[in-house]
């Protein structure tokens, strides 16, 4: 999952992101309302956390802006705990609400949430012959003992788990798991892949080559 961070105050920024990467999602972060919009309009994210209080153009501008012509997940920051400002980012198209100051965990399991929501993942147990992975604990076992996978690792095997059956290039695993941290796409995924076959079965993601991986 891709996820941009709209937030002009660098401490809480960078905590949020170094946050959500350590959960394995690909992060892009914007300073200003301006960058941020155009970043959200140019980049097919996953998911959007969105300051109300930002140079440029605030929350409430992006947030119309962006409606016109995506139906991204948002999830609005603001240090303003009223009914008011709350009412006004739903119905202004928010998808949920985060007073600051507020705890990362938190944050962390509204997006959770929201993605689930918005992709209409109903289901969280997913297995894959002798693997089962669990979206919601964002866990992996073979044959029920759990294998330990780093989060890039496993946020892989989730995508070509969600995309079971369909050849997926290493251009696409780079757009929707790479951000702006990873300077460029060389062989990193390859890497991930290789690692996935060593731990869970040197045959159970297929290279088709000059196309991309899939999982039977």
């Amino acid at each position: 999952m891709r996820i941009l961070v709209i937030e002009d105050q660098p401490d809480l920024r960078a905590g949020v992101v170094h946050a959500l990467r350590r959960q394995g999602y690909a992060v892009d972060a914007a300073a200003d309302g301006a960058d941020g919009l155009h970043q959200a309009l140019t980049i097919d994210y996953d998911a959007i956390v969105l300051d109300v209080m930002l140079p440029q153009l605030d929350g409430w501008a992006v947030l119309a802006l962006l409606r016109e012509s995506k139906a991204i997940p948002v999830l609005m920051l603001t240090a303003r705990d009223s009914t008011a400002d709350r009412v006004r980012g739903l119905d202004g198209g928010a998808d949920d609400y985060l007073v600051k100051p507020f705890d990362v965990a938190e944050l962390q399991a509204r997006l959770r949430v929201m993605l689930r929501r918005g992709k209409r993942e109903a289901q969280t147990v997913i297995r894959i012959g002798h693997v089962t992975l669990d979206t919601a604990a964002r866990t992996v076992a073979l044959d029920g003992a759990e294998v330990t996978l780093t989060a890039r690792e496993y946020a892989v095997l989730e995508y070509l788990a969600r995309h079971r059956g369909v050849v997926v290039t290493r251009t696409t695993l780079y757009d929707h798991l790479g951000d702006e941290s990873d300077d460029t796409m060389s062989n990193v995924m390859d890497v991930h892949i290789y690692q996935l076959r060593k731990k869970l079965g040197a045959g159970f993601i297929t290279t088709r080559r000059g196309h991309g991986y899939v999982l039977a």
